[in-house]
């Protein structure tokens, strides 16, 4: 939450350069709400609890994982995940991986290369359905291992019979 003072001494174009300010040189505040107040006239002042409630609510929320693997199918369809190599990034599904701030882990295929636009998107969208305001969200990416990474194929014999047979005919035509 951001709560910005000395409110009441500003005419409206200067509100709206305190505003424009803010946006400029605090972006990385986006999910905080912004609130104003006048601590003389205590204007705004009533309202502080209930929003730090709301942003404590919002952050130790329990998020379920099928409405989250729902959601990222959803935006997934919506605007897909660029091309790596050729090959698409997959994003398979996501879960709540802590609280406070709210993290959500997200399984898939080649998610070290999930470039930082997209994870705004993400973020932005996340916090968008799921009415997560006042706190930040935090995405965090894991990729399954290759469970032939390493491994040689073993040739039943058979195979071996059916290799040598095509040498042969290899050898003899070159």
């Amino acid at each position: 939450m951001l709560v910005i003072n000395k409110w009441d001494g500003l005419d409206q174009g200067q509100r709206q350069q305190v505003r424009e300010e803010i946006e400029r040189k605090l972006p990385f505040l986006d999910f905080a709400t912004h609130h104003y107040i006048s601590a003389l006239h205590g204007s705004g002042v009533g309202d502080l609890y209930r929003l730090v409630d709301r942003a404590y609510a919002n952050a130790t929320r329990d998020l379920a994982t099928p409405e989250l693997t729902r959601l990222l199918e959803l935006l997934v369809q919506e605007h897909q995940p660029p091309l790596v190599r050729g090959r698409r990034i997959k994003l398979r599904y996501a879960h709540q991986g802590g609280k406070n701030p709210p993290i959500i882990v997200i399984h898939g295929n080649q998610t070290e290369h999930v470039p930082s636009t997209y994870r705004r998107y993400l973020v932005g969208r996340f916090r968008r359905a799921l009415k997560l305001s006042g706190t930040p969200i935090r995405l965090e990416f894991r990729s399954g291992d290759n469970p032939y990474e390493g491994k040689r194929n073993k040739l039943t014999p058979r195979q071996i019979q059916k290799r040598k047979r095509l040498k042969k005919y290899v050898s003899r035509k070159g």
